[in-house]
């Protein structure tokens, strides 16, 4: 009787993994996620507690101490080691060290280059926070991105001195620092940070420049678009840089692994999912000053790539390239990013071979994000009750006319079941914390929800619908609000609308963003009523966007209306006008198409095939 007991226990035993795979294909996905994210979560807990602080540049001077000649960063036909990237930001913080003191902010003004890593590491020694200026804003949007961080500093490039001139005059009277990189003499009212690098010594500052830092502590300052028409300085602390970094250990990046990084180093996904997630792995990092679709699997083949990062563009483009025979000639193995749609997901592992693509999800800002980790075309991530439990979230049902969450008859909100839209929120909590925007703080309670399941608790509003299937798989479905995503940047509707009011002829703007047929994210289109009596200027239009906006912020199509549509608060109208797109057969207004380097020209049905059939290029 024993004996027949334990044999039906024993085999009860046996044919459990398989009951529990029948029950859940991914089960070893599932475990091998809960076994790197509790090594994660003890990391974390660890680099939180220990004493003195740990930052993410004790991690790069423990690589540079233990593997002092490991290339750490391939540029162009340069290459520098763990080591003398060492010696050259210490090089930056001695020549910085009398403009600045510990705590202070100072702006980065620089693109993709060995020198934006050696003015950020030279900053952390410093014990300074850096605030990554996305090279494309002038003017007006400049000026803020400065001084919404209190930076006291500006330190930018040699080819962007005119927009520092332009802009120089206000940065002097507060009383700014303005450095500027190059060689030859530096604009009147600015100096030649190059020359001070170059004469200043490599020994290292002294560890007590960063004593008080702690996991809390601002480290960068990251600009993300918002409603306001201004972009938002996002908090980044130290505790947040070393939770980004480890993506990289849930993609499955390796010691020996190289990464390609053609992503701007001024977003959080190219600087905190790249950059710090390779000084975190020890790994080697090839930089390009920007994406080039014609380049990139030679650079992979040159370099020796073996992680690669993505925006949805990315891989649209490379799948968009002219086949060739050696396309699945290359030694990548991972690719980590977001926005990739289905269909090029499955065209791009045809192309080019059996890639581990990892799509991920998340806001610069937010508390909240997910990862891939099974590789399920489609998903932005899956569910998985750890990290459910570490961060609590839900899909809430979302009312995108009245722009505004549901509520029941108590007042709180409502939990989409599973197959439904709902907007992602995530509860802020000690564990999980949203720092907001620096000296913004009508834009960062606007980020919050209260009351949400029960009075008094708080979530973080970030603003996108998101669907859950039955197998816990999440799918990214739209954006909410007046910001809209173009060629991986955000794009604020209110910014462009301010700028396209200062033309004449114009009397009121709708911003929006329009899907078109074969692309991520949504272009932009202004619709717009004119001035009494004023015809469309589209001359001075198209010159005035090309002079104040970055081309992925330029209105591609304006829509000229007797009056704009509003709500009956007086909201305007853009889901119904996105809905109707830019289709001349559909829409009775007059409508225009900026012509690249032709300026605004009349839409016509024949322009609107070309561009749904690809053959005009956006």
């Amino acid at each position: 009787m024993l004996a027949y007991i334990l044999y039906t226990a024993l085999s009860g035993l046996a044919v459990l993994p398989f009951l529990l795979y029948w029950r859940n294909r991914y089960l070893l996905h599932d475990l091998r996620y809960a076994i790197t994210a509790v090594g994660i979560a003890r990391r974390l807990f660890r680099s939180s507690t220990e004493k003195p602080f740990r930052s993410i540049l004790d991690r790069f001077l423990q690589s540079a101490a233990e593997r002092p000649h490991k290339t750490f960063l391939a540029f162009e036909e340069s290459s520098y080691t763990y080591a003398q990237a060492d010696r050259e930001s210490n090089r930056v913080a001695a020549a910085l060290s009398s403009a600045l003191e510990p705590g202070d902010a100072a702006a980065v003004f620089v693109g993709n280059e060995p020198m934006f890593v050696w003015l950020w590491l030279g900053l952390a020694k410093l014990g300074c926070t850096a605030a990554l200026l996305n090279c494309n804003v002038r003017s007006k949007s400049l000026l803020h991105c400065f001084s919404c961080c209190d930076a006291k500093v500006l330190l930018a490039a040699a080819e962007l001195r005119g927009a520092v001139e332009e802009v120089l005059p206000s940065l002097k009277r507060q009383g700014v620092r303005v450095f500027v990189l190059g060689e030859g003499d530096a604009p009147e009212g600015t100096e030649c940070l190059s020359d001070k690098i170059r004469r200043a010594s490599d020994r290292p500052p002294s560890p007590e420049l960063r004593a008080d830092v702690s996991p809390k502590s601002p480290a960068l300052y990251i600009y993300t678009s918002g409603t306001t028409g201004l972009p938002k300085a996002a908090v980044i602390n130290h505790e947040r840089i070393w939770m980004a970094s480890f993506l990289q250990s849930v993609a499955g990046v390796r010691s020996d692994d190289v990464i390609y990084i053609c992503l701007p180093l001024y977003h959080s996904s190219g600087f905190l999912m790249g950059l710090c997630g390779a000084i975190e792995k020890g790994i080697t990092v090839v930089l390009k000053r920007k994406f080039s679709a014609s380049n990139f699997w030679n650079d992979c083949r040159k370099y020796n790539i073996t992680v690669i990062q993505y925006i949805g563009e990315i891989m649209r483009y490379l799948c968009n390239t002219s086949q060739r025979d050696n396309d699945k000639d290359h030694k990548v193995r991972i690719a980590i990013g977001n926005g990739i749609r289905a269909d090029t997901w499955v065209d791009f592992l045809r192309r080019f071979g059996n890639v581990c693509i990892c799509e991920c999800y998340g806001a610069t800002e937010g508390n909240v994000g997910f990862v891939n980790y099974v590789g399920k075309i489609g998903a932005i991530g899956k569910e998985h009750f750890l990290h459910k439990m570490g961060c609590p979230y839900a899909l809430i049902r979302y009312d995108t006319e009245k722009e505004e969450p549901v509520r029941d008859c108590r007042g709180f909100c409502i939990e989409v079941p599973i197959g439904e839209t709902g907007l992602l929120v995530s509860k802020i909590g000690a564990r999980t914390p949203f720092s907001g925007y620096a000296n913004n703080k009508q834009q960062t309670e606007k980020k919050k929800l209260r009351d949400v399941f029960v009075t008094g608790d708080v979530y973080f509003n970030s603003g996108d619908l998101l669907r859950k299937d039955h197998e816990g798989f999440v799918f990214f479905q739209d954006r909410i609000g007046d910001t809209f995503r173009w060629k991986g940047e955000n794009v604020a509707t209110t910014e462009i609308a301010d700028h396209l009011l200062m033309v004449d002829c114009i009397e009121e703007v709708n911003v929006y963003g329009v899907k078109v047929p074969g692309h991520e994210g949504r272009i932009g289109m202004a619709a717009l009523p004119l001035k009494e009596n004023m015809d469309f200027d589209g001359k001075a239009v198209y010159q005035h966007v090309k002079s104040y906006l970055p081309s992925y912020a330029r209105p591609r199509f304006i829509r000229i209306q007797n009056a704009l549509e509003v709500t009956g608060t007086f909201k305007q109208m853009k889901v119904k006008l996105a809905e109707e797109g830019f289709n001349p057969s559909v829409i009775e207004d007059r409508l225009l198409f900026l012509e690249d380097n032709q300026g605004y020209v009349p839409m016509t049905q024949e322009m609107f095939s070309s561009i749904a059939e690809g053959r005009i290029k956006l």
